[in-house]
């Protein structure tokens, strides 16, 4: 398996070619050398250029009218190939590193290209990491050597070495390719680090090409309760909730007016890292998809934004990670509550229980002018890091006009 070094620069022959050709006429006065200096200075200015614009791209449901996630949980990465694997079996023990991490990550994006990945947090096991930033580079490299839009959320771990919480945030946020976010723009007081939300537009030409059809808000759930009489894993706070309230207001003021003014708002998904202690009412409903082995190991106070989401009106699934061998989505109070299973290697499993990942597709509806419009219906299915990653637990989050939502 080969790891990739995300901060080596792709400095191919057309980027320098194209600076060479820009400068031939120079040649004689600055020479070979210094012409190969100025055409790598324009390569690189160019690639700043297009990191900037790959941070700005707007996200697009495909021609097809399709739009899919995948959903990367709990990497727990360190320092790769001297990074021993967790709870596998024993003959699988010799050579499993962190790189069988990575090498998972990069077949899942071969297999079911993406228009987006997101890691759900505990991206890296920062205090078994020699070099945090390194780590996250690393960790990362698949989806940026892939050229995929990606965004992240912290977990409880993350910030455990030498980059604090905002620090790791801000590695994040410089990485090529993230659509990721320290905070929100324009909002001075918010806690955590990582809110944000993406808006995904319809198909390029169809009459919601203008409109986010697809909402996607991304929180930080924090690490460990810093209240005293409060034991146990953090949670969101009123200030985060406060801006989520205020963005999914505006998001579907924005959604049902003109043109193509809608009934009803866009729907959204939701990622963080810790499960909300409304998990537990899933698992004791016995209404779920999936396997439930771990406890859910939510915050021991319940910060009520279960209740925000529900009020706010527009959030049709919730996506978490932290608890490994929980992998089960079920629907609560109309919100579907899922993890997305463990998936690296440096983390806690369970031997023979294999690594995995969750997909998530959003289709949109065919009009009768033969083009695309809102959103259909939001399916997931789960994959395993095996022979030939099969699929399981196939089903419906959401359609439109079912009531429940499934």
């Amino acid at each position: 398996m080969r790891l990739y070094n995300s901060m080596r620069l792709p400095l191919n022959g057309s980027c320098v070619s194209v600076g060479i050709k820009k400068m031939e006429e120079k040649k004689k006065t600055i020479g070979v050398r210094g012409l190969l200096a100025v055409a790598a200075v324009l390569c690189l200015s160019s690639l700043a250029v297009a990191t900037e614009e790959t941070k700005q791209k707007q996200l697009r449901f495909r021609e097809n009218g399709e739009f899919k996630i995948l959903q990367v949980a709990d990497m727990h990465y360190a320092d790769g190939k001297t990074t021993p694997c967790r709870n596998v079996l024993p003959s699988e023990n010799v050579s499993c590193s962190d790189l069988n991490t990575t090498a998972f990550l990069h077949r899942m994006i071969l297999a079911e290209k993406p228009d987006l990945i997101v890691f759900m947090g505990d991206n890296i096991y920062a205090s078994d990491a020699t070099d945090t930033a390194r780590s996250l580079d690393a960790a990362f490299s698949p989806a940026i050597s892939a050229r995929i839009p990606w965004a992240a959320v912290l977990g409880n771990h993350d910030q455990e070495s030498a980059l604090s919480r905002e620090g790791v945030m801000k590695h994040i946020v410089s990485l090529n390719h993230t659509l990721s976010q320290v905070n929100p723009s324009g909002v001075d007081l918010i806690d955590g680090f990582g809110n944000y939300n993406l808006e995904v537009h319809g198909v390029e030409g169809s009459g919601f090409e203008n409109k986010s059809v697809l909402n996607l808000y991304f929180l930080d759930s924090g690490d460990y309760s810093k209240v005293p009489s409060v034991s146990g894993y953090g949670w969101i706070k009123p200030s985060q909730q406060l801006w989520f309230q205020r963005t999914s207001m505006k998001l579907q003021r924005a959604y049902m007016s003109k043109a193509e003014a809608q009934e009803a708002p866009a729907p959204g998904l939701v990622y963080f890292h810790i499960p909300l202690p409304e998990y537990a009412n899933v698992v004791d409903s016995l209404n779920y998809t999936g396997v439930k082995q771990d406890p859910i190991s939510s915050a021991s106070v319940n910060s009520g934004f279960f209740t925000t989401m529900v009020e706010a009106g527009d959030v049709k699934a919730v996506f978490t990670g932290h608890d490994h061998l929980n992998d089960f989505c079920g629907e609560y109070t109309g919100i579907q509550l899922c993890y997305a299973g463990g998936f690296g290697y440096h983390a806690y499993g369970k031997a023979g229980w294999a690594r995995r990942t969750r997909v998530v597709v959003a289709t949109l509806e065919k009009t009768d002018k033969a083009s695309w419009g809102p959103l259909k219906s939001i399916k997931t299915w789960k994959r395993l890091d095996d022979q030939n990653l099969t699929t399981i637990d196939v089903q419906v989050l959401w359609s439109n006009g079912t009531p429940g939502g499934a």
